[in-house]
């Protein structure tokens, strides 16, 4: 095997052309955000700007499908995708932070006419897993992405094993069984999933990403996919203990709509109860929701589900005003700013 350069990371050249834009203060909060996918990169984006330096992401690796489905399954490796959109969300709004999050986040097409091996496989997943194969290990391969990119925080994987999923679904009194990440995403499309698994169940979690739990002051679930990137690090044993454990408090940030195939038909209430049946005895500290996400008549309902977990719901606009689907970063650092400071 050959190996990288041993000895400190290092760090890229200083990038100029940084813009000098209004930001929320910068606290010395130690926070670990929880997730998978765009979700959890709205988080990290928001986050950045206030607690950059001491930011740990922890990324579900149960991914099954599109371009980290297919090398996890040629080369046996952590399906890197969630990785690389969590580093590229910690990328600095400079020229070279956003010029490498845009080679990290670049996919290849073949000319017209040909099928090509790297057709639909994004430049950073081949990053990643390159380090990977030099380095020996997947903690020390995303360190070094990181500071090839500059990326504030540090990117973690929820395990060093690859995971995946299957669970119940409910239709007209029939359940059926649903294997894989990626059927599990579109299982709202068949009936109501009442019970999700990660295997193989006795998985161990990444030591780092265990001691960065033990040691944040604010651990951070959500936005995203409720089944597949929100919850699956509640259902790792070791991590799951961690959470339960920690001093740290905890925020839950709701998605800004219910409406897609893996939660069709779910309350925001509902939301906050998937969470209890699959962790039994979680507290949580504070819920983050835009006020246009939560209805009136559902209000009363949510902020019940909110109090059982111990919770106080902060509502809070964080909906861009370009697209009404996807959160706004300073108005997401805005809401944790006001809600870490409490």
């Amino acid at each position: 095997m050959t190996h990288a350069p041993t000895g400190p990371v290092p760090r890229p050249p200083e990038a100029a052309g940084s813009p000098a834009n209004m930001t929320p203060r910068r606290g010395t909060f130690r926070v670990a955000a929880m997730g998978g996918g765009h979700g959890l990169s709205a988080t990290l984006a928001a986050l950045r700007i206030i607690a950059a330096e001491h930011l740990t992401a922890v990324v579900t690796v149960a991914d099954d499908g599109g371009s980290s489905g297919r090398i996890r399954h040629d080369m046996d490796v952590l399906p890197p995708g969630d990785l690389r959109m969590a580093l590229t969300a910690l990328c600095d709004d400079t020229d070279w932070g956003r010029t490498w999050a845009q080679v990290m986040q670049h996919r290849f097409s073949s000319r017209d006419g040909v099928v090509g091996s790297l057709d639909d496989h994004a430049m950073g997943n081949l990053l990643i897993v390159s380090l990977w194969e030099l380095l020996g290990d997947p903690v020390d391969g995303l360190r070094w992405a990181g500071a090839l990119l500059g990326a504030r925080g540090q990117v973690l994987p929820m395990s060093r094993q690859p995971l995946t999923m299957s669970g119940q679904v409910r239709r007209d009194g029939t359940t059926e069984w649903v294997e894989s990440q990626v059927e599990l995403a579109r299982a709202g499309r068949l009936g109501r999933l009442t019970e999700v698994q990660l295997h193989p169940a006795e998985a161990e979690a990444c030591a780092e990403a265990v001691s960065a739990i033990e040691l944040s002051d604010w651990i951070v679930f959500g936005p995203g996919s409720w089944y597949t990137s929100v919850l699956p690090h509640l259902l790792l044993a070791d991590l799951r203990e961690a959470i339960h454990g920690t001093e740290a408090r905890r925020c839950v940030v709701m998605n800004l709509s219910g409406e897609d195939e893996e939660t069709a038909g779910l309350t925001p209430a509902d939301h906050l109860e998937v969470l209890v049946q699959h962790a039994p005895g979680l507290r949580i500290d504070a819920v983050i929701a835009d006020p246009s996400s939560v209805e009136e008549p559902e209000r009363p309902a949510f902020e019940q589900a909110a109090a059982a977990l111990g919770a106080a719901v902060h509502y809070h606009h964080v909906r861009r005003e370009e697209d009404r689907e996807v959160h706004d970063p300073l108005r997401l650092a805005i809401a944790f700013d006001d809600v870490f400071s409490r």
